[in-house]
């Protein structure tokens, strides 16, 4: 979708299909659309609309039934025509709601007048007669299948094969489950917005709603005379009318597309405009944001200009628009020329905004634009392949961003990013990047880390393999061969095979089609070889026994193992060595982190590594270098002890993103593997091992401004959570004059400000959370209000924290982000308790404001805890109340508390080991 950024569970679902029932919801084929026209007309106040569609279908054998998709939409009237070689219309069946309903079926009188009096091809032929006689028509039958999201057609006389226009009349809802045709709100104004992918057209039209099935649609809506609305396609008409202060307003017709990536949105939406290669671009907001376009704006220029040259394709529509939406779900939605946005996903201040919220932004702007060719141009026949777009948007978003702004370090981010994933992709419930999946809930839970993050890595991997000419080169003609259709996953890397001329499809294939991540070991070299052997990761050994031996050894990889100084050696399954060359400095088997695998050294080869890190690897390198030590220590094969001796080694690193690593790493074993006196200890190691380095910053040296800056800021606040006395002391003095609305002092930075606030509020008064929830509720800028939000999440004494999850069942919180405060909390050790107990007490009240997203996240928020008890509550709690697309949540939420046990029941001692030599010192 478009981009679940910062929302993606990821590594959801199970090893071969798990929890997968016979449930299938696939239509029965035998009919094709070709073109919808649809005129929608909303109403706002009472959250209903009225539908008037046509859709010309192909009908490949005669057939006396139709069954197409449809949810929550009640049936006026239906009619079917024939649709000869000239193209005129002939009436075969009518039918119009009888207000009658038994068990489903809905039963219609015959109707003489129909329903498609604005067809323009329909001129009441009848069934035997030629032109000018009265439309015969038969009684019909509309059968409802709810369970399926299917609706069905029946006509008493037989339908000819071939052409047949179908004319529907019908109502729906404007829901408030941010799906389908729903009300988006502020304190102002409601807005009729829509969000269709994966499943959910069929809740705002009757239609074919499977991505396979391609169409061309008109689009019209009927709308208050002072709304504007915002489609796909350019406005070809406005006019005023049919009643007295209404207007309705026409869009061209669409090329051939999916139903999932129509859309329209009503409202009073405001634009900052401009254009490239030609393309009309905007970048819309509610009136009292537009100022906060202009970034985005920018940014979609640029992205424009580089996709039509690196795609070789131009972008196939006239006009471009980037909508931001108060109530939205997702990051962000690509749908064909009218690309949709969280707010937070697409605006901020250009001149003022900070680094992280632009990056968001630049990153967003660019995996949704990527969409247009690669899922919107081309987009695969199934959901079961919807990694290659995801994956691939994924992988362009940082390639596309770096380009724009070298020096923001997105690659060191994508670093990040993928040893998250692998360590996701290394549990015991993980699934293969290509899984099966039928009913929309089973679609639902593909949107996942392995999706998006583990399939961008992925290819991101075969383009280092191949060469980035090489690989853009098998891209545009994929895209050219596959235009306005479909394509399957052997589309792709076959061509991209053909144009490289080596064995893509062999590699992509290997990681495609089983689970897991490899484990790559490295001996030392002899003989111009050194040897290379693989299996399968775990994170822990329990995994490995739960999944079987079978499966850690069975089937293997074929690799691309790229050698630092050298070139790349493909190592299959099977084989035990690879050749070398000579020349390379020191051996470091994954160049640039492109690689998606583990690596394990030998003793010698990880030494010479260390010793020369930081000044033979590159950032990525290093930072994949410390991720493989961590998931090995995790795997039982080696010690925290051993990775806390590698985190000092690297302290002083002069990069901002290997500290923010380390960093991290040594918080996780403060909340995972540290008890009682032990985490004492530890935080003292951590005031004398890392107050030197932060003092240390102030003296610039090696360290860039942006780095020393974020260093400083990642130092303080470890510094605060261990308890340094004197920067908690610094915390609180630039804590109160933000509070009292005054600048701090010189030298205390952005981020450093920030670092005091999270540490200051832990303990903060009610006096304190009061000005936080002012600016959450106050904030005009989307970014602020969110970072004020997640902020209250920091209080810990029990009546704040009571006071947030009250706030996250109000409907002062919008559903979109309500999940949020209670997931925090819950991933919290200080108030994971208070929160669970709530979460259990409150169950209904929470479940009641829950998106199709939202309670899956509260799921697997629950994975944070870390005991026996919390374990077999958490799995009897969501069993007794199920939520929605989260079977395969809920397993990895288990897996994650058991991994959690394992980790501290084999580390701890070995902790405390290490605390007995490094605490005294």
């Amino acid at each position: 979708m478009g981009i679940w950024r910062g929302l993606v569970v990821a590594g959801l679902a199970a090893v071969a299909g798990f929890g997968l029932r016979a449930e299938a919801q696939r239509l029965p084929g035998g009919v094709r659309p070709d073109h919808y026209s649809l005129v929608i007309t909303p109403d706002l106040k009472d959250a209903t609309f009225t539908g008037s569609e046509t859709i010309e279908v192909v009908l490949d054998a005669p057939s006396k039934s139709i069954t197409l998709n449809a949810a929550e939409i009640e049936f006026v009237s239906v009619q079917a025509f024939v649709v000869p070689d000239d193209g005129v219309g002939v009436a075969t069946a009518t039918t119009t709601a009888n207000a009658k309903t038994n068990a489903g079926i809905l039963r219609y009188a015959q109707n003489d007048k129909g329903a498609g009096g604005n067809d323009k091809s329909s001129k009441g032929i009848g069934w035997s007669g030629g032109e000018g006689q009265s439309a015969t028509g038969q009684s019909a039958t509309v059968a409802l299948d709810e369970a399926q999201e299917q609706a069905t057609f029946s006509f008493a006389r037989e339908l000819p094969a071939g052409r047949v226009r179908l004319a529907i009349e019908y109502r729906g809802i404007l829901n408030d489950k941010l799906r389908g045709f729903y009300l988006s709100k502020t304190k102002t104004r409601n807005y009729g917005v829509t969000q269709f992918e994966a499943t959910d057209a069929r809740r705002a039209f009757p239609s074919f709603d499977e991505p396979a099935l391609k169409a061309t649609f008109d689009v019209s809506l009927v709308v208050d005379a002072g709304d504007e609305v915002i489609s796909n396609m350019t406005v070809v008409s406005d006019r005023p009318g049919p009643v007295a202060g209404k207007r309705t307003i026409a869009f061209a017709t669409t090329p051939r597309m999916s139903t999932y990536l129509v859309a329209w949105l009503v409202g009073d939406f405001k634009c900052s405009k401009g254009k490239a290669d030609g393309v009309a671009i905007r970048a819309c907001a509610t009136p009292d944001k537009v100022k906060l376009t202009r970034f985005a704006l920018d940014a979609a220029k640029q992205t424009l200009k580089d996709y039509d040259q690196y795609f070789g394709i131009k972008y196939p529509l006239a006009k471009l628009d980037l909508v931001a939406i108060p109530d939205f779900e997702a990051g962000a939605m690509e749908n064909f020329g009218c690309i949709t946005f969280r707010e937070t996903m697409l605006l901020v201040d250009k001149k003022n905004g900070v680094l992280g919220a632009k990056k968001e932004v630049a990153e967003t702007v660019a995996h949704e634009m990527a969409h247009q060719w690669f899922g919107d141009l081309v987009t695969p026949a199934w959901w079961d392949n919807l990694w290659l777009n995801e994956g691939f948007a994924t992988w362009m978003e940082s390639k596309e961003a770096a380009r724009e702004h070298p020096t923001w370090r997105f690659e060191q981010d994508a670093a990040t990013a993928q040893d998250r994933t692998m360590n996701a992709d290394a549990g015991r419930t993980t699934r293969t990047i290509r899984a099966q999946a039928e009913s929309p809930s089973q679609i639902g839970e593909m949107f996942d880390g392995i999706a998006y993050g583990k399939a961008g890595a992925v290819i991101g991997m075969v383009e280092n393999y191949v060469g980035e000419e090489a690989f853009r080169r098998g891209v545009h003609e994929y895209l050219a061969e596959h235009s306005y259709g479909n394509a399957t996953a052997e589309d792709f890397w076959g061509t991209m095979a053909r144009v490289s001329g080596l064995p893509v499809d062999a590699v992509m294939r290997s990681f495609v089609e089983q689970p897991g991540v490899p484990l790559v070991h490295f001996g030392g070299a002899a003989g111009g070889e050194i040897p290379a052997t693989q299996e399968r990761f775990f994170l822990t050994a329990a995994g490995k026994r739960a999944v079987g031996k079978d499966a850690t050894k069975s089937g293997g990889w074929t690799i691309p193992v790229c050698f630092k100084g050298a070139e790349c050696r493909l190592l299959t399954p099977g084989a035990t060595a690879l050749p070398t060359s000579a020349g390379a400095a020191f051996f470091f088997a994954n160049a640039g982190d492109k690689g998606y695998y583990r690596t394990e050294y030998s003793a010698e080869q990880i030494k010479a590594i260390i010793d020369r890190a930081e000044t033979g690897l590159t950032v990525p390198e290093r930072i994949g270098l410390l991720g493989d030590r961590w998931a090995l220590m995790r795997a039982g094969q080696g010690t925290v002890g051993e990775f806390l001796d590698l985190a000092l080694a690297v302290k002083a690193d002069p990069n901002a993103a290997v500290l923010d690593n380390v960093m991290g790493k040594i918080d996780a074993i403060e909340t995972r593997i540290a008890m009682g006196d032990d985490l004492a200890r530890l935080n003292a190691v951590i005031r004398l091992e890392f107050g030197g380095v932060y003092e240390g910053l102030s003296k610039g040296g090696k360290h860039s401004t942006e780095d020393r800056e974020d260093e400083r800021a990642t130092l303080f606040e470890a510094l605060g959570r261990a308890g340094d006395p004197v920067v908690l002391a610094q915390a609180k003095s630039v804590s109160q004059m933000l509070f009292a609305g005054q600048k701090p002092t010189d030298g205390v930075g952005e981020t450093v400000s920030d670092a005091s606030v999270a540490l200051v509020v832990t303990d903060g008064d009610v006096a304190m959370y009061e000005s936080m929830l002012r600016v959450a509720e106050t904030a005009t800028d989307p970014d602020l209000k969110e970072d004020a939000l997640q902020t209250l999440t920091r209080f810990q004494r029990p009546e704040l924290v009571t006071r947030t999850l009250e706030l996250a069942v109000s409907d002062a919180v919008r559903s979109q982000d309500s999940w949020m405060l209670i997931a925090l909390l819950l991933e919290r050790r200080e108030t994971q308790d208070q929160t669970w107990g709530f979460v259990q007490k409150h169950w209904a009240e929470i479940a009641r404001r829950a998106t199709l997203n939202s309670g899956a996240r509260i799921v697997e928020a629950t994975g944070a805890f870390c005991t026996v008890p919390r374990r077999d509550e958490v799995a009897s709690f969501f069993a007794a109340h199920p939520v929605a697309s989260a079977e395969r949540t809920l397993a990895k939420a288990v897996d994650n508390i058991n991994d959690c046990i394992q980790l501290r029941t084999e580390q701890e001692p070995e902790l405390r080991h290490w605390l007995d030599v490094h605490a005294g010192k």
